[in-house]
Formats: structure tokens, C-alpha cells, sequence
């Protein structure tokens, strides 16, 4: 389990691979760096268009009063980034210039600019240093803790990747302030599915702080990624490479990668389509609790709970024009699948989930059609 102190947790790896989650101000990047051992001198540095405007000057400058000479490289914003065609961008950039594997790469942004950076780091001269600054709250709760890095394939997301863990996370709640609202909300899919898959009591502290969480009140947003990230922290220092409990961490993705890929990627931010992703789940527990397939409008009353809070993380694209057919084709290219079977993650109650492997088709179509009847285009609200 992660070890927590006031301003870190630390991910337990095997054989003396323990990396820390620091919580503290973007600025303080150069002593992390140098506690951790990098030398001065040339640092990878990749953001976003929306990140580099806020960010990357005040990181950038930190670094060069330190010591170090970092060379940027600004992507587009937003998952079609996540190609092969933008990683080749970035290869080409980073050999310019002499590098080696000692060459360190900083990723500044959220979860597609530490997807990217990440597997830049992890087969550039088959292995360099990695470090994340997350700035959106997905990556700061979730996406920056793990190793996963990766690109999309047009057969489906994340189909092209590596495990290749970071040397230190740094967690900066401060950045959270300037996230589109849109973007917050989507993290906030994130920090719910924690809370669903293993900790009820923090699904109860969500429920009476979400007037607060909503308002960004930093105090209660600090508290919230701190327990959130702990939660990832510890089931990804138990199971590195998703072989046994990490598996969890997919609760509403099976649903919510169809969405993605059968709406197109950007039209659901990655969030949205996971809060859809989990409401199908919702109704798929209730059926396989019930043991029969529950009506397409229903749930069980242990689930309804959940999908209250669920609900009111706001969707701001529709599924309309999209058939159960069309989705449960699009299903078909989960990477998490048997050969046989697709792989759902499914909550016997909140703060307790189970994979299953099979699940009776009549049960997945009222599924769908239950998330389907549910998307609300909407604000935040309290």
C-alpha cells in the first residue's frame, strides 16, 4: 500500500523501483529533479497548446535559473495527438539534438501529453527517464500513476503502448484553477470510479463535499486527489501490470473506449464517456446481482446511490444517431478482452468490485440502452 505523508505518497515497486507523488508547486520541479539524481543539462520537455500558455514559461524558467537547459516541444491539444503521426514529430525532435539514456523527459499536461511523452520516454534508445506534472485532474488523480503510456490506433484506443513507470510525479492542485470547466468535470468521472471500485467511505465524502468539490474550493479539491490518487497508488503498487486488481481500475471502460471510438475521439472527452461508460456498469451489476436482466430503466437500490452522483457529472456531447449495435461492435476492439469474451468490470456493492467474463447479451443491450436513455447534455451543478 502507498505510504502517505503530508506531501507525498510513495508507489511500492519491486526490486527498488518505489517512486514518490509529490504534492507542492509546479516551480519546485528543479529540487525533485535534483533529489532524485538527474544531472544538470539538457531536459525533454512536452505540453500542450492550452498547458504551454499557462504553465510552461514558470516551469521552463525554474529549470534554466537550476541548472538545467530544457528543450520544449508543444503538441495540439486534445486525443488526436495520441498518433503515430505526432509521435513521429516528436522522435524526429528529440533526436536533433545529441541525447542519451540519461536524457530525462518532463511531461507537462494531462492525460494525452503524459500518454505521449510517456511512450516517447519508454522507446526513445529503449528507455529514458521519465517525469510527469499533470495538469489536468484525470492525470493528477489517475492517468500520471502507473507507467501506462501509449497512442491510439484507428482500431481503437490505447491499442499501441508500454508499461514504463515514472521517476517521480509531481502534483501541483494549484494549476487546477485554470481547467476548463469541461476538463474538470471529466477528472472528476476519474475520482467517482476510485471511489466506486474501492473505498465507500470516500464515495461518502464525495456525496456531502460536492457542493465544494464543484466550486473548486482548493482545500477540498487537495484532500479529494490526495485520496484519489492513493487509491490508484495502492492497487497499482499490488499489481503492476494488470494481471489480477489493477483490472478494477477499467470499471466503466469497456463501455466508455466504444464510446470514444464509435462517436469519434474528441467528440466524449475521455471522462465523459467513462461517467456514460460506468452507468451502463451500474445497470450491468444490477443485473448480474439480480440474476436476470434488470429492465433498461431501472436499477437495484444498492447501485442508485451511485448513479445519482453519477449523474451529475455533466455530458456535454450525445449519442444520438448511435445504434446498441454500432456500440457493441465498437466493444469488440477492447484490448482487455479473452480471446473469447469481453472483460467487464462489475460493483457487487459501492466500494467493492469483481471482473466478469461473461455476461448474457440481453444484460449488455439494456445496459446500453439504460446509459443511453440517461445522456443529459449539461452544466456542473451542485
Amino acid at each position: 500500500m502507498p505510504k502517505p505523508t503530508s506531501q507525498q505518497i510513495v508507489v511500492d515497486l519491486p526490486p527498488g523501483r518505489n517512486y514518490a507523488i509529490h504534492f507542492d508547486r509546479l516551480v519546485e520541479a528543479p529540487g525533485l529533479l535534483a533529489s532524485a539524481g538527474v544531472q544538470s543539462g539538457q531536459l525533454l520537455v512536452v505540453a500542450d497548446d492550452n498547458v504551454a500558455r499557462h504553465y510552461l514559461h514558470a516551469l521552463t524558467a525554474s529549470l534554466e535559473t537550476n541548472g538545467w537547459a530544457p528543450r520544449t516541444h508543444v503538441v495540439p491539444p486534445g486525443e488526436a495527438s495520441k498518433s503515430t503521426a505526432v509521435l513521429g514529430r516528436l522522435y524526429d525532435w528529440a533526436l536533433q539534438a545529441p541525447i542519451d539514456r540519461s536524457t530525462s523527459v518532463i511531461a507537462l499536461g494531462g492525460g494525452v501529453v503524459g500518454d505521449l511523452a510517456g511512450y516517447l520516454a519508454a522507446t526513445l534508445l529503449r528507455g529514458l527517464p521519465l517525469f510527469h506534472i499533470p495538469t489536468s485532474l484525470v492525470a493528477q488523480v489517475d492517468s500520471s500513476i502507473g507507467g501506462k503510456t501509449g497512442i491510439n490506433h484507428s482500431a481503437g484506443k490505447n491499442l499501441i503502448g508500454a508499461f514504463h513507470q515514472p521517476r517521480f510525479v509531481l502534483t501541483d492542485v494549484s494549476v487546477l484553477a485554470t481547467l476548463p470547466d469541461r476538463e474538470y468535470a471529466s477528472g472528476l468521472a476519474e475520482v467517482v470510479k476510485h471511489a466506486l471500485i474501492a473505498d465507500a467511505g470516500f464515495f461518502n465524502w464525495l456525496e456531502t463535499r460536492w457542493a465544494d468539490v464543484v466550486q473548486k474550493d482548493e482545500s477540498v479539491v487537495a484532500e479529494m486527489v490526495f485520496r484519489a490518487a492513493s487509491i490508484k497508488a495502492g492497487i497499482v503498487a499490488e499489481d503492476e501490470r494488470e494481471s489480477g486488481r489493477r483490472r478494477l481500475l477499467n470499471f466503466g471502460h469497456t463501455f466508455g473506449h466504444a464510446i470514444e471510438l464509435a462517436t469519434g475521439y474528441g467528440t466524449f472527452t475521455h471522462g465523459e464517456a467513462v461517467a456514460v461508460g460506468m452507468r451502463a456498469a451500474l445497470h450491468l451489476s444490477s443485473s448480474l446481482q439480480s440474476g436476470k436482466t434488470v429492465h433498461e430503466r431501472m436499477l437495484l437500490p444498492a447501485f442508485t446511490r451511485a448513479d445519482a452522483l453519477l449523474s451529475r457529472i455533466p455530458i456535454s456531447a450525445s449519442l444520438d444517431g448511435l445504434s446498441i449495435e454500432e456500440l457493441i461492435a465498437a466493444m469488440a476492439t477492447d484490448k482487455k478482452r479473452t480471446e473469447a469474451n469481453l472483460r467487464f468490470v462489475v460493483l457487487n456493492a459501492v466500494g467493492k468490485a469483481k471482473v466478469v467474463d461473461v455476461v448474457p447479451r440481453g444484460a449488455l443491450e439494456a445496459a446500453w440502452k439504460y446509459a443511453m436513455g440517461n445522456v443529459q447534455p449539461g452544466s456542473m451543478t451542485t
